[in-house]
């Protein structure tokens, strides 16, 4: 990578973050909602760790890993909503004038999803531990954690400035919401799997990628090294990552012809 081209991705990086942050209607319910939904499924769920065959004891150390998706549909309607303001207010025809590359248009505000995803990540770990949650892979999972956070709200990020360059509304990004949300319910993220063995619930959550996502963070918390979960986690996360950067290229030509 050259010098100029770091410069432009780190730019527009540090752009996306403070962008983010001074911004508390984007800040606030990437913390309040999960925390809420943590809280209230823990109170109202805590009699499913008796249910013979749950993993766990602590109904918070296996709810906490649907933050983590929570904070990735948070940062796809985030991203998504401030390239398509960009778009709207001609921030993005103007640097589409410039002699700044392609590549440095997203892959600087993907960065800097990726950095708010690895702090995002953090929090939750933070609430996670306050409200006694146990990490059974101590601090080298902490670290995983942190990545595979990182690395899924980046993904999740493409997928959003998909529909950015696509549509160039922001009302169409937030539209995404409850059809993420409804992914999120049709996962393994309120019951394991393996109390799941029949019926279509049990079909759609096994096909359901978010389960598998959900499943590599909720081992480190409550197995420690589970090498098959992890490996199905970040394969998920990179595969949807590949996918979204795909479709970028493909959105990225379509919108540079516009302009």
């Amino acid at each position: 990578m050259s010098t100029a081209l770091a410069t432009q991705i780190g730019v527009l990086a540090r752009r996306s973050i403070l962008k983010t942050l001074r911004q508390p209607f984007q800040v606030f319910p990437i913390v309040f909602f999960p925390a809420l939904l943590l809280a209230v499924n823990a109170s109202g769920l805590q009699a499913a760790t008796h249910l013979p065959g749950f993993p766990t004891h602590s109904y918070v150390s296996f709810a906490i890993a649907v933050a983590f998706i929570q904070g990735g549909m948070f940062s796809l309607i985030n991203t998504g909503t401030n390239l398509a303001q960009d778009i709207e207010d001609g921030f993005f025809s103007r640097l589409a004038l410039t002699p700044m590359r392609r590549v440095s248009l997203i892959g600087g505000l993907l960065l800097g999803v990726a950095a708010l995803g690895a702090l995002q990540s953090a929090v939750y770990i933070l609430i996670g531990v306050i409200a006694g949650a146990h990490i059974a892979a101590g601090a080298g999972g902490v670290l995983v954690l942190i990545a595979l956070g990182a690395l899924a709200a980046t993904a999740f990020g493409a997928l959003g400035c998909v529909v950015a360059l696509r549509t160039g509304s922001g009302e169409a990004v937030q539209g995404l919401f409850p059809l993420f949300f409804v992914f999120i319910f049709l996962s393994s993220s309120n019951l394991p799997r393996n109390l799941l063995r029949t019926g279509w619930f049990h079909t759609v959550a096994t096909w359901n990628p978010i389960s598998y996502l959900i499943e590599a963070f909720r081992s480190l918390f409550i197995v420690g090294w589970d090498a098959a979960a992890l490996a199905r986690g970040f394969a998920v996360a990179a595969g949807v990552l590949v996918v979204g950067l795909a479709l970028v290229a493909a959105a990225m030509r379509t919108r540079m012809q516009r302009t």
